[in-house]
């Protein structure tokens, strides 16, 4: 019977081969010892649990094959939050945990005697941002809507485990929320923003939702689609946030000015210095 220590290493040079980072089993290891309250760090050296070690095995074998590690898991965390993932919705990424947090900046400067601020998260997919916002922000009223109502109901799924009440909507983009004369302070919008001739990973490609990758030919068809209704949907002081690639800076200011131009748009860096999120104030 192997140690845990040596089960992690027994993987490490077939993870190399695979140009999987043998990050990967350490942090699987302990996701599922977490799960059974189990401390991976102070059993290193002793034998394996025989029910952590059958999941361990069989889900090694199918992140070998690049299925994302929280797929095999059925969940991530984003900020702090238990946040469940099924292949039907994208797995939060850590970096969008930097838009939460800025949003929620924006939030006390702009509406710091608001009551309550009325939310919606377009194209929410595991629901994270909107769970993580409201979880955070005890004055938000949070709706939330995507395409995919797979999606809606794995959100649905989330925002019961994390014990908030959100109101979704199913449909494209803005639309449900205009059917429904709905008029918000903030609009946060994560649209897919991958060019559709771009190549992508294999775990990315081969496991993770099309619908909630590609947008359109230049990644910019979803934010157009925003800005284009924002007015119909945002009320007077409103607030604007998206996340976006890190070479979309410019020709998104610009579609900002041609579509809202009397907005004040600024486009924020992440810890990596990119330039990876949108804030748009509309009057």
């Amino acid at each position: 019977m192997l140690t845990n220590n040596q089960l992690m290493h027994k993987y490490y040079e077939e993870f190399d081969i695979l140009n999987i980072p043998r990050e990967t089993i350490r942090l699987f290891l302990l996701e599922l010892c977490n799960e059974k309250n189990y401390n991976l760090y102070l059993n290193l050296d002793n034998e394996a649990d025989s029910e952590i070690l059958e999941k361990f095995e069989a889900g090694i074998e199918r992140i070998k094959k690049y299925e994302p590690m929280n797929y095999v898991l059925g969940y991530t965390w984003f900020y702090g939050y238990k946040i469940m993932v099924t292949d039907d919705v994208l797995i939060p990424r850590y970096e969008t945990e930097e838009l939460v947090s800025k949003i929620l900046v924006h939030m006390d400067e702009m509406y710091q005697d608001y009551k309550t601020i009325s939310v919606v998260d377009i194209g929410t997919g595991s629901g994270a941002i909107a769970i993580s916002l409201a979880k955070e922000e005890e004055r938000i009223r949070m709706s939330a809507s995507d395409i995919s109502a797979e999606a809606v109901e794995v959100a649905k799924k989330n925002a019961e485990l994390n014990k908030i009440d959100i109101k979704f909507y199913v449909g494209n983009m803005v639309d449900p929320i205009i059917e429904d004369n709905k008029k918000v302070d903030v609009l946060i919008c994560n649209p897919p923003y991958i060019p559709s001739d771009e190549v992508l990973e294999q775990s990315v490609v081969g496991y993770e939702p099309h619908l909630a990758l590609f947008g359109g030919e230049d990644g910019l068809k979803y934010y157009r689609e925003v800005f284009s209704n924002a007015k119909k949907v945002l009320n007077k002081n409103g607030l604007m946030a998206f996340e976006i690639g890190w070479n979309q800076k410019e020709t998104l200011l610009a579609e900002v000015k041609k579509y809202l131009p009397d907005a004040e748009a600024e486009v924020l860096k992440d810890i990596n210095k990119k330039d990876r999120m949108l804030f748009v104030k509309v009057k």
